[in-house]
């Protein structure tokens, strides 16, 4: 038996240093971003001579995607950090859709009310107000009793959107959105180019934004009160304002992710704040694993992907191959696809040793 020296006890760096070491990014986190610039870059490939007749044709899949993607970060943040199910986020993800669309409509070539920064900012800052006023609900009774608050809060707004036929369009959805030129210079064109590069950017920054605030000590003050909510509020944790802060920035998340698809579709529809906006956003996130950050991004890739095979194959009975695939994974797979390469990254470790 070795002897006990302060060199064994020496503690491995200090609280900041170990924080800084945590949000250090990984190889494969360059990876990830890197196919997805490479993806965009396709676009060139026909102008350079080189045939690539997929990635081009699907830009704006491409885009959807990583709106998708988005919309399931927010869920993780709440449910992968704070463990707060939900089943609302459909509904701040349609409210910005509406927001974003609303204000392309009515100030269409009014400067600078156009611009489509300005209104993904004003998607969120409503998603996020509308996020802020129901949480105070969210935060009354268990897992349960929160999951059917949320539930009641989308379908609420879901309604809302049907009624207020003069604001909203009603089922046919709001018209005569037309997305101005981004900062005045880039247009959005048909083939979906411009969208891609933009929504691109915006969900990279929002991540970038969540993953800073994950490895900070906020971060871990949330993984906290999602692991023992009694034991963080012993300990100094303020728990009710942190639930309605990661609860208010998740709404804020999903508004910018509606209004980021109405302003790349530039279309608005009831569809945007339907309650399955939600449950297959929490699929996703299931799908790549809760807690991850990039399982919502995984999850959205796969998800999108199988969705629009199977629906080819089997138009019909698409849902029961996504549900076969669901099952299985909960199954046999722990923490979702991540959990899965996680798994077989440390088989490999130790089987080199």
């Amino acid at each position: 038996m070795s002897a006990v020296t302060s060199e064994n006890l020496r503690p491995i760096g200090t609280p900041s240093e170990q924080l800084v070491a945590a949000a250090r990014w990984r190889w494969f986190e360059f990876l990830f971003w890197g196919i997805a610039i490479l993806c965009g870059l396709s676009m060139f490939a026909p102008m350079l001579g080189f045939n690539v007749p997929i990635i081009p044709s699907k830009m704006m899949l491409m885009s959807e995607i990583l709106i998708l993607g988005l919309l399931a970060l927010s869920i993780d943040l709440c449910l992968g950090y704070a463990g707060l199910v939900t089943l609302g986020q459909g509904a701040f993800f349609g409210i910005g859709a509406y927001t974003a669309g609303l204000l392309a409509k009515h100030g269409a070539g009014v400067a600078p009310l156009s611009d489509p920064i300005l209104g993904l900012l004003a998607a969120g800052l409503v998603a996020g107000f509308v996020g802020f006023a129901t949480s105070f609900l969210v935060l009354r009774g268990s897992d349960l009793t929160r999951l059917m608050v949320t539930l009641g809060v989308a379908l609420i707004v879901e309604e809302l959107v049907n009624k207020l036929k003069d604001i909203t369009g009603g089922s046919d959805g709001l018209q005569g959105v037309m997305s101005s030129p981004i900062l005045g210079i880039w247009e959005f064109d048909l083939f979906g180019k411009t969208a891609f590069w933009y929504t691109l950017i915006v969900v990279f920054v929002c991540f970038w934004f969540c993953r800073r605030l994950v490895n900070s000590s906020y971060g871990y003050s949330l993984r906290a009160i999602k692991g023992n909510a009694l034991r963080a509020r012993a300990i100094g944790v303020p728990v009710n304002a942190r639930l309605i802060q990661v609860y208010t920035l998740a709404a804020a998340i999903a508004g910018i992710a509606g209004g980021l698809l109405a302003q790349t579709t530039q279309f608005a529809s009831p569809d945007m704040v339907a309650f399955h906006r939600s449950a297959d956003s929490l699929l996703m996130v299931i799908f790549g694993g809760a807690g991850y950050l990039y399982g919502g991004l995984i999850g959205s890739v796969v998800f999108r992907i199988m969705q629009d095979f199977l629906s080819n194959i089997t138009p019909q009975y698409w849902l029961f191959w996504v549900g076969v695939v669901l099952v299985l994974l909960v199954l046999f797979v722990r923490n979702g696809i991540i959990g899965l390469l996680s798994a077989a990254v440390s088989r490999s470790k130790g089987a080199g040793k």
